[in-house]
């Protein structure tokens, strides 16, 4: 990612192959004695308001979020900006959904560090993990810039995240190279080639890049006379919703 056209072969690469916040009761003051006035009942903490469309991220992590995917997946010729791509959305979805929360995982530890092939090994839910490597790295950004990630200029923000995928940004709290590389990565190039009903690769944009034609099944029984050509039905490529 050190300038617009290697991150663009790095896109088109991959397609041929929190802070973790306890939530504290808050209980009400007690009624004085003698009293014929009843308790003050505790009230609901207030829930911050999520940015419009958004299910999972605040407003500090939608900046950060829209930021990245903007830099990873710049405006040009082939393809809008990340953020009009839906790819924002679309790892928004994810977290706030059963993949964010850990419904197929095993959380019961114990917690030990583990070889890299048996992959992210921590108590946090993806979507915990997730912001818990975000805020971290704001705080890097924080410390070495004095602004946050969003603030930081695109050759800045692209040195971030060169520096986040090989490694050399640590925190004391999140494994930040296993965070971007296991975790961020994965996540955005989801959001560039999963079907469009899943929030990102907005108008087919990531298959029509590469010639994907989508689900028709019949694709299938012309891989062997199109193999190294271009597929007649890439031109228009059919999603879930198309055939709902």
């Amino acid at each position: 990612m050190s300038d617009l056209s290697s991150r663009r072969r790095l896109l088109i690469g991959a397609a041929s192959a929190a802070t973790v916040i306890p939530i504290l009761s808050r209980s009400g003051e007690t009624a004085a004695q003698g009293t014929s006035q009843p308790a003050p009942q505790p009230q609901p903490e207030s829930q911050p308001t999520l940015p419009a469309g958004y299910e999972s991220l605040g407003p500090t992590e939608v900046a950060f979020v829209e930021a990245m995917v903007n830099v990873m997946c710049p405006a040009d010729e082939l393809t809008p900006n990340g953020v009009d791509c839906g790819l924002a959305l679309f790892i928004d979805r994810q977290l706030a959904a059963g993949y964010g929360k850990g419904e197929r995982l095993y959380m019961q530890g114990p917690w030990s560090a583990g070889a890299p092939e048996l992959g992210i090994q921590t108590p946090m839910t993806p979507e915990q993990f997730f912001k818990a490597g975000l805020h971290a790295t704001n705080d890097a950004c924080t410390a070495q810039y004095g602004r946050t990630f969003d603030q930081l200029s695109e050759a800045d923000a692209n040195s971030v995240l060169q520096k986040l995928a090989n490694g050399s940004v640590s925190d004391a709290r999140v494994p930040l190279g296993q965070w971007f590389n296991e975790l961020v990565y994965p996540l955005f190039t989801q959001a560039c080639f999963a079907d469009p009903m899943y929030g990102g690769n907005r108008g087919k944009v990531f298959w029509k890049l590469v010639g994907y034609p989508g689900l028709p099944a019949f694709h299938t029984q012309n891989m062997t006379a199109y193999r190294g050509k271009p597929f007649p039905g890439a031109k228009n490529p059919q999603s879930i919703q198309d055939f709902t």
